[in-house]
């Protein structure tokens, strides 16, 4: 099914079956008192507003029978693939590893690190776990795309200019096109967040597209329904 997504720097046009929204570690350490976010001294409830339209674009993909996959942060229950670096960030009783109010923080199999229960996985759907901000560092994410014919991804998640902005960047070197969500994602930091959206469609779109869940679910609509195409050209502010 082709689909014709209005964004910005421009209208791009797909293949459904070569697309797949990449859900970026929507995690409970990352959104709810008491993980990862909240020990480095963030206020979660700033990630929250993603969920909704995350919920929406999701399934949206679904009931098109679209690929899902998902991501989520986090360490071996020894730490041996932790950087002394990133373990030292937090305060002390505070630290990767510590034990928190869900388990022990940004450890895997801990309930932390489990996907916020609005956007939890279903059956068949991968879930990426990684050690590093990009979803392609040390995990096996490009072998399942590139299985897939996989040569567009719609990207959504937290925080938009860490672990978003990193894995945009790791696929645009990929040669893959990204679309990024720009309200399926969120920061610590508003303004890192509108900053970090621009840059990704700048200059003719450096390392993608953006759009929100809204048009894409528009998008959608009209390729199911057959209706014709109206390329509406948008300019950047």
């Amino acid at each position: 099914m082709k689909v014709v997504l209005q964004a910005l720097p421009a209208p791009i046009e797909f293949d459904l079956a070569k697309a797949a929204l990449v859900i970026i570690d929507m995690q409970r350490d990352f959104l709810e008192p008491g993980g990862f976010g909240e020990a480095l001294g963030n206020d979660v409830s700033l990630l929250r507003s993603a969920i909704a339209p995350c919920r929406s674009a999701l399934d949206a993909m679904r009931e098109r029978g679209a690929l899902i996959i998902h991501t989520r942060e986090g360490h071996r229950p020894d730490l041996a693939d932790c950087p002394h670096a990133k373990w030292e960030r937090g305060p002390i009783g505070r630290r990767i590893g510590d034990a928190g109010p869900m388990g022990r923080i940004l450890v895997r199999g801990e309930a932390g690190h489990e996907i916020v229960p609005e956007l939890a996985p279903i059956d068949g759907e991968p879930v990426i776990d990684k050690s590093g901000k990009g979803a392609f560092y040390a995990t096996d994410l490009e072998a399942i795309l590139r299985s897939r014919g996989i040569d567009v991804l719609l990207v959504a998640g937290v925080t938009t200019e860490v672990c978003v902005h990193t894995t945009v960047r790791e696929a645009n070197d990929r040669g893959l096109r990204c679309i990024v969500l720009s309200d399926c994602c969120g920061s610590y930091f508003p303004q890192f967040h509108e900053v970090a959206v621009r840059m990704i469609c700048a200059q003719g779109g450096i390392f993608g597209w953006v759009a929100d869940s809204s048009q894409l679910k528009s998008a959608l609509a009209r390729a199911a329904s057959g209706a014709p195409h109206q390329v509406c050209q948008e300019s950047q502010s």
